[in-house]
């Protein structure tokens, strides 16, 4: 007769009860409290007045802005990211070591100070701006402006995401794959980018979710126009400076809404890509 496995698999390891107990504790407090709170002044506010405010053309505008340009900022910071963290793993070179350090520069720098500093590089009279303006580009106070807020702040999750697996892949198996006939290219698509996707996958969506929310960075780069330049978390801090939470509440759940179905659908394409994998 055959028997059930157990429903929690014991390891050699003590202390289940007591790291699960403060692993959910740490969970609630941090995660799960704050979001059903904003669910609960959602739901105390009605689910017809949460789509009254969330249907006007501002608010379209502002969500529209901030998951586009987020999106884009967020697959620009794949791309780049993961060339990144392959020369900062496979090649050495004069000032490696500063590059390498300099990647994690949005990390320690406030938000507010990011965006300050670019503002005052990409603005129509800065070093580069003035340049820009030159050719007739307008960075700051534009969406290019915002464009390169989010990439500022996304760039490291990316690269920091990969650069453990690059440096797990050995050489020998570029070597091996080139003399059994395949290119360079054929190698990159088949051999290497396999065994990069999960991880590339995981720092895109963690680049993706911190460009939603973000705010410091952007606000000064921004302009602030509505229906123009104006972000989604700016219009939930107007609306909590004039005292309407219900306004904030109902704006902050579309962002929840909009921003799991997001994370849920790359979730799913790291299920698919790591079976892929596994069936090879």
């Amino acid at each position: 007769m055959a028997t059930r496995a157990p429903l929690i698999q014991r390891t050699a390891m003590p202390g289940l009860g007591l790291s699960a107990g403060i692993t959910l504790f740490m969970l609630s407090l941090v995660v799960i409290l704050p979001v059903g709170a904003l669910l609960a002044k959602g739901a105390s506010f009605g689910a017809g007045n949460v789509w009254e405010v969330v249907n006007r053309p501002r608010v379209w505008s502002a969500l529209w802005l901030s998951f586009r340009l987020s999106f884009l900022a967020a697959l620009f910071n794949l791309v780049f990211g993961v060339i990144l963290a392959w020369v900062l793993v496979r090649y050495r070179f004069p000032g490696k070591r500063l590059l390498d350090a300099a990647v994690d520069l949005p990390f320690a720098l406030p938000t507010a100070v990011a965006g300050i500093a670019l503002t005052a590089l990409y603005a129509p009279n800065g070093a580069l701006g003035s340049l820009a303006a030159e050719i007739g580009w307008k960075i700051a106070y534009t969406q290019w402006g915002i464009f390169l807020a989010l990439v500022f702040v996304g760039l490291p999750f990316v690269t920091r995401t990969v650069q453990p697996v690059i440096e797990e892949i050995e050489t020998e198996v570029e070597e091996a794959s080139a003399t059994l006939g395949a290119s360079r290219l054929h190698t990159l698509r088949h051999v290497i980018a396999p065994m990069l996707m999960p991880a590339a996958l995981t720092g895109f969506a963690l680049s993706l979710a911190r460009a939603v929310g973000e705010y410091g960075s952007v606000i000064f780069i921004a302009g602030n126009i509505p229906l123009r330049t104006e972000i989604a978390p700016l219009l939930i801090v107007i609306q909590l400076e004039e005292y309407n939470y219900d306004a904030a509440a109902a704006i902050g759940i579309a962002m929840l809404v909009i921003s799991f179905a997001m994370l849920l659908a790359i979730n799913l394409i790291q299920i698919w890509s790591r079976r892929r994998i596994g069936h090879v």
